[in-house]
C-alpha cells in the first residue's frame, strides 16, 4: 500500500514580531505549491523544491530575493537539498547571482559527482545549466517590516520517499564568506528514507556544531525514538550552547514535528491525515 503523503515548511525562527497577513499568505502559498505536487502523485523532491522556490521569490523571507546583506554590503546566499531514497544531496554556498539557489543545489545533486559548490564556481555551474541569473541589486529590494528568516521544506510522497530543502541569506552583518548550516548536509538539512527528513532554522553555528539535522535521524535509527521525541531532544543540544532555533521534520509514516526553542517560528504543515497547521507562536 502506498504511503500517505505529508509536507511541512518554515520561514525562520527567532524573536518574531506579531505577524500580519502577508507572511501568512506567503507561507500558505509555499505549502500549497508543494502539497499540490504530492497530491498529484509527484515526488517529495519536486515538492520541497517548489515550496522553497515560492519563498525564495518572495521578499518576505531571508532567502532568495529577500536575503539580508553581509558586513560588506553584499548578498551571499546558501541552499541545499537532499533526497532520502539514495541519500543524494546537493548544495551551493556564498552565491550572489543565482535567483533561486535551491534550484542550483538540486542541479549540483543531479548533474555532478559533488555535494557542494561555492561562490563563483557555483555561479558558473548554474549559468551553464540554464538557471536564471540576476544582478546583485535584485537582492537589495527593500523588505517590509514583516520580513522573516531562513526557509525550508520537508516532505513524504506517495511512494514513501522523503526529501528536504533549505535556503537562506545568512544573517545581517555576517562576515563576508561566512557559511552557516543551511547548505551543510547533516547540519541544516538531512533526509533518509529509513527515518525522516529535516530542515532547520536558527543560529547556524550551533546547528553545525551539533550536526542537528542528522542527530534527529540518528536518534530515530539507533535509539528507536519517535520523531517528536528525537526532534525535541536534538533541539535541546543547541539550547545547551545558549543558541536558539527550530526545525521541521517528517518521518517515513507521515508524522510531522516542528519544535523550536525561540520566541516563535514561522511554520506550516499538512500531515498524513490532511490536517493543516499554520502557526508562528506556541
Amino acid at each position: 500500500m502506498a504511503a500517505r503523503f505529508a509536507i511541512a515548511v518554515h520561514g525562520g525562527a527567532g524573536t518574531i514580531r506579531r505577524t500580519g497577513r502577508k507572511i501568512r499568505d506567503a507561507l500558505a502559498l509555499a505549502l500549497e505549491a508543494g502539497h499540490e505536487i504530492l497530491r498529484a502523485g509527484g515526488s517529495s523532491l519536486d515538492a520541497v523544491v517548489a515550496s522553497v522556490v515560492v519563498m525564495e521569490n518572495s521578499a518576505l523571507f531571508n532567502a532568495g530575493r529577500g536575503s539580508c546583506a553581509s558586513a560588506d554590503g553584499r548578498h551571499e546566499l546558501d541552499a541545499s537539498v537532499m533526497e532520502g531514497a539514495r541519500l543524494r544531496a546537493g548544495a551551493v554556498a556564498c552565491v550572489s547571482r543565482i535567483r533561486n539557489p535551491v534550484l542550483a543545489a538540486r542541479a549540483v545533486m543531479e548533474h555532478t559527482r559533488h555535494v557542494m559548490l561555492a561562490a563563483g564556481g557555483a555561479e558558473r555551474f548554474a549559468r551553464s545549466h540554464g538557471l536564471e541569473m540576476v544582478l546583485p541589486k535584485y537582492f537589495s529590494k527593500r523588505k517590509t517590516r514583516e520580513s522573516h528568516g531562513t526557509v525550508g521544506a520537508v516532505a513524504l510522497d506517495r511512494a514513501g520517499n522523503l526529501a528536504a530543502a533549505t535556503s537562506t541569506g545568512g544573517y545581517r552583518g555576517k562576515l563576508a564568506g561566512r557559511v552557516g548550516d543551511s547548505p551543510i548536509i547533516g547540519a541544516g538539512t538531512y533526509a533518509d528514507n529509513r527515518t525522516c527528513a529535516v530542515s532547520g532554522t536558527g543560529l547556524g553555528e550551533a546547528f553545525i556544531r551539533t550536526a542537528l539535522a542528522y542527530d534527529v535521524a540518528a536518534r530515530m535509527r539507533y535509539r528507536g525514538e519517535a520523531l517528536s521525541r528525537a526532534a525535541s531532544r536534538a533541539l535541546q543540544r543547541i539550547a545547551r550552547l545558549d543558541a536558539y532555533g527550530g526545525l521541521i521534520a517528517v518521518d517515513r509514516r507521515g508524522n510531522v514535528a516542528m519544535p523550536f526553542n525561540s520566541a516563535g517560528m514561522v511554520r506550516a504543515a499538512i500531515d498524513r491525515g490532511g490536517r493543516r497547521l499554520l502557526a508562528i507562536y506556541g
